[in-house]
């Protein structure tokens, strides 16, 4: 149990150390970009080791396969509801589909934003904490589950901690654009990152030592939902402002991942 307690604080305390960076510093966007790919990177290695190789062993390929859809059809869904939401008002055009997620409004964290974006576009910043939530609950379950059986997690763990921290930087700073206050904002985010803590402990908990088919389907939900936020969130938003050199800092997420998860 204090193991799970201690893997789920320092997973989460990159949400609290970006929300706290989100609201007193700008950072280049180029930066902010190698930091969403190299946390995609390193989701790529725990969605594949940590989560659905986990799922397939435990309840077969079917079962694997169709939770993995259902989670990525869900954050899909809510992902589209979130970006309405952080746009109200306004209609999407076929244009605005590669200008890039609502959710992640690297212009309000980046140094160089133009003039004119002194503030994000509608609710952004509480709709990026509401997707960090949504695909952070099923991730920490399943490392609280892979905690409570003793296969690791060290991989998961990383992938966690590397996609946190930029995902709240980005959504503290759109807040404090908004004119949210520091306060405000930090306790938000420290009250979602007690929320996934307590979802590690959980996974460790109740949910470990199971019935192993029982526990492939959520394993498999957070694969799902960990793959539909690359190509819904970060691989596009990394691209759009790192460009090509993002693929050097995605190989390198996937690298450490993959590395720590052989240990």
């Amino acid at each position: 149990m204090m193991m799970s307690l201690l893997f789920g604080v320092i997973a989460s305390s990159a949400l609290i150390l970006g929300a706290f960076i989100g609201v007193r510093f700008e950072l280049p966007k180029r930066l902010l970009a190698i930091l969403l790919s190299f946390a995609a990177g390193a989701l790529i290695t725990a969605l594949a080791f940590e989560l659905f190789e986990d799922a397939y062993q435990r309840g077969g390929i079917l079962r694997a396969a169709i939770g993995l859809m259902v989670g990525a059809i869900v954050f899909t869904a809510l992902s589209a509801l979130l970006d309405r939401w952080a746009q109200p008002g306004s209609q999407a055009t076929p244009a605005d589909e590669f200008q890039g997620s609502a959710k992640l409004d690297t212009d309000a964290a980046a140094a160089e934003r133009p003039a004119a974006a002194t503030s994000t576009r509608g609710a952004a910043g509480m709709a990026l904490l509401a997707a960090v939530t949504l695909d952070g609950v099923p991730e920490n379950v399943a490392l609280g589950v892979s905690l409570g059986e003793g296969t690791g997690g060290l991989a998961l763990l990383a992938a966690i901690f590397v996609s946190n921290f930029p995902e709240a930087l980005v959504g503290a700073a759109s807040m404090r654009s908004q004119g949210r206050s520091p306060v405000s904002i930090i306790g938000l985010w420290v009250a979602c990152a007690v929320l996934l803590v307590a979802a590690v402990v959980v996974g460790a908990g109740p949910l470990s030592g199971t019935d192993p088919e029982a526990i492939s389907l959520p394993l498999a939900f957070a694969a799902g939902a960990v793959i539909a936020s690359l190509a819904d969130t970060l691989m596009p938003e990394a691209y759009e402002h790192g460009g090509p050199a993002v693929a050097l800092s995605t190989a390198a997420g996937f690298v450490l991942a993959f590395t720590l998860s052989l240990a």
